[in-house]
């Protein structure tokens, strides 16, 4: 998902006759490295914190390096040094070449990668800060640098997509709402409570077509982008989901591997659909 949003950047700068393929590289490797940096540092902090022990949620789907100790701890931090590395050198350079609002940008992520795990998560901020990071700072961020300008229309297309990679992480925050409760990390579904959490995932991807619609219908984008509606059959299976409680053990249909994984699943399946149909919709607009 951060690869596509460097990708849909690079891409409407490209339309506006802005696009150098060294630069965007560049913007890439510094946002993919940036994430994986947050990664580690969010498996640490919960880690330090407790949050990842005693066979917790987060060891149950994935590895965790420390949790499992396949890393020592000078192992681990030079993991982080070399991501963290990967992502400031690159984003320094951008800074000397483009200056501006380039620094803004470059702090402004600095801040979401140090600070999303705690405090931000803890306290119901971490779902806003996805939508934020996704949207406007990566997709806006990466028009930016290689535009030189920042574009609203941009922007709103920006938010749009991001309100995809913000459900995976609110669908994921609502399957481990009662663990996350108990060990009092306030995630926005555990404010909201399991009910409200469901629904507000289907009224934002519901917003991402209505948005996506409106875009379009006042001339802002192509009608290229209306191939999203072509996703409209899997959002109604999506709803069905979204519309009942989280089963009590994994369903026969549900592919090996992916529990307990169950609405960040769907939401995530919906997402790559979705984000697939919008690149090829803004691909038509630059062909047209």
């Amino acid at each position: 998902m951060t690869l596509m949003s460097a990708a849909l950047g690079g891409l409407l700068a490209g339309f506006d006759g802005h696009f150098n393929f060294a630069v965007w590289c560049l913007c890439a490797l510094g946002l993919v490295m940036a994430h994986a940096t947050n990664n580690l540092l969010n498996d640490y902090t919960d880690s330090r914190r407790g949050i990842d022990k005693d066979n917790y949620y987060r060891n149950q789907y994935g590895v965790h390096v420390l949790e499992d100790e396949l890393l020592t701890p000078r192992q681990f931090w030079g993991y982080v040094a070399v991501t963290a590395m990967l992502a400031l050198v690159p984003g320094l350079y951008l800074v000397w070449q483009s200056g501006g609002v380039t620094l803004s940008l470059l702090l402004a992520g600095a801040f979401f990668v140090l600070f999303y795990t705690w405090p931000l998560k803890y306290f119901g901020l971490g779902e806003p800060a996805v939508l934020l990071v996704w949207g406007p700072l990566m997709v806006g961020g990466t028009y930016y640098v290689l535009a030189g300008e920042w574009s609203w229309p941009v922007t709103w297309l920006s938010l749009l997509y991001a309100l995809g990679p913000t459900s995976v992480l609110f669908g994921k925050h609502i399957d481990k709402l009662e663990l996350d409760a108990a060990k009092r990390v306030h995630t926005l579904p555990v404010i909201l409570g399991e009910v409200s959490a469901r629904y507000w995932v289907c009224a934002m991807l519901m917003l991402q077509y209505l948005g996506t619609v409106a875009l379009v219908l006042l001339g802002v984008w192509h009608w290229g982008l209306l191939l999203v509606l072509l996703n409209l059959a899997d959002f109604k299976k999506l709803l069905q989901v979204f519309s009942e409680p989280k089963p009590a053990e994994a369903p026969a249909e549900l592919p090996a591997g992916v529990w307990p994984l169950w609405f960040s699943a769907f939401a995530f399946s919906h997402t790559r659909r979705f984000t697939g149909l919008f690149l090829v919709g803004l691909l038509l607009q630059g062909v047209f």
